[in-house]
């Protein structure tokens, strides 16, 4: 390194960030789709504070073509399609309703991410204490409270302090069951939203799930990448609709059990994609290194060959947003999609096409609004793709 070099400062963060989005616009493709996505981002933000007639209300005559008043028109009971169209972008994009619940319901939803953590925490404890058959004893025993202060103890005995972190969170979450009591459970929440919309929660769920299992189908071979992958093809063998239907059947309407069957759907995809990128990576030198570094298998998964994968990952992930739109317009159009109050696209094209022939705006407008929304997103994904690519070269 010369002196010269070694003078220069490091780039800020903003910098870095900057460098890397910049990649975006040295695409036209992807500026142009960029362009799109962030249209109807500003049109489901702006449509969280205001929107020029209130959605669900009849306040016009009926299947009127575009004029002053509305700008799109009117749909076949004369509520304002503009602002239909404007609300049913947050729940594509920026909110996931969910269900009414109580005080102690929402604790007891709340307990159960550090309970489950903490459960599989405790079985690799034991297993790496007394051996596999530990996995018995830590089922037997994890419901008593004891059982969290024991295992607490030994895993500091033997320096877990990962561990010993995770059993704090389970006394977290033996807290967070005695506050759902009974006593907690008559007040009444009423309906909130998370932010991040079903599409976006759906493709990250399919994402996480999808790398997790083709990560581990890739890197360990054997037994986990066939009976892994055999799940997977099966799932894979079955028309997606038909899985839709499936689970929204078992588990009945409403926008987490859309993300659920978006997450169904689309994790055998994504398990592919990390399993092929796995396979490859996991030849290079740097793995190799690592192994003879002794490092654990999970560390070599997520933090060697996961952040080496992630391109594509995300590029893929990106296409796959807008496959999830589709879905939720196909649920949405058969009528066991996202249920009232806000509007769907999807149901807004079903209603409407009763009236085709007498108001055929009222069809094309949500129909246009997820076409261009889709073709936005894969415009950005491949443009995106067809950056890095090049750069990488």
């Amino acid at each position: 390194m010369t002196v010269a070099a070694a003078a220069q400062p490091r780039p800020s963060l903003f910098q870095r960030m900057w460098r890397g989005i910049s990649i975006v616009f040295e695409s036209r493709v992807a500026t142009i789709g960029l362009a799109m996505v962030l249209f109807w981002i500003i049109v489901a933000i702006i449509s969280l504070f205001w929107t020029p007639y209130p959605e669900n209300s009849s306040l016009f005559v009926q299947n009127l073509p575009p004029n002053a008043t509305n700008l799109l028109g009117t749909d076949h009971l004369g509520r304002d399609i503009l602002s239909r169209l404007m609300v049913g972008t947050q729940v594509i994009l920026l909110k996931t309703r969910l269900p009414e619940m109580t005080v102690g319901g929402l604790f007891l939803v709340l307990a159960a991410i550090p309970a489950l953590v903490s459960f599989i925490a405790y079985l690799l404890v034991l297993a790496k204490m007394f051996g596999a058959s530990g996995t018995l004893w830590g089922i037997l025993g994890i419901i008593p409270v004891v059982s969290f202060i024991w295992g607490w103890i030994n895993a500091r005995r033997h320096k877990l302090t990962g561990t010993m972190i995770v059993w704090t969170l389970a006394m977290v979450a033996a807290a967070l069951l005695i506050l759902g009591s009974p006593s907690f459970r008559e007040t009444t929440l009423g309906r909130i939203s998370l932010p991040g919309g079903v599409a976006i929660w759906g493709v990250f769920g399919s994402l996480t799930l999808g790398a997790l299992l083709g990560l581990n189908a890739g890197y360990r071979g054997g037994w986990w990448d066939q009976s892994i992958m055999q799940v997977l093809d099966a799932l894979i063998a079955f028309p997606r609709i038909v899985l839709y239907l499936v689970v929204i059947a078992a588990l009945g309407q409403g926008d987490l059990v859309v993300i659920l069957a978006i997450t169904v759907t689309g994790a055998p995809g994504v398990a592919r994609l990390a399993r092929g990128l796995t396979l490859d990576i996991k030849t290079r030198d740097y793995i190799r290194a690592a192994e003879t570094r002794g490092e654990n298998k999970w560390f070599i998964m997520f933090r060697e060959i996961l952040p080496n994968a992630s391109g594509p990952l995300l590029v893929d992930a990106m296409l796959r947003v807008g496959y999830a739109i589709f879905a939720i317009g196909t649920l949405g159009f058969l009528g066991i999609g996202l249920p009232p109050p806000d509007p769907d696209w999807g149901n807004m094209v079903n209603e409407a096409r009763r009236n085709i022939f007498a108001n055929p705006l009222a069809v094309i407008w949500p129909a246009l609004s997820i076409a261009t929304l889709v073709i936005g997103l894969n415009l950005f994904a491949d443009g995106l793709n067809e950056e890095m690519t090049r750069y990488q070269k």
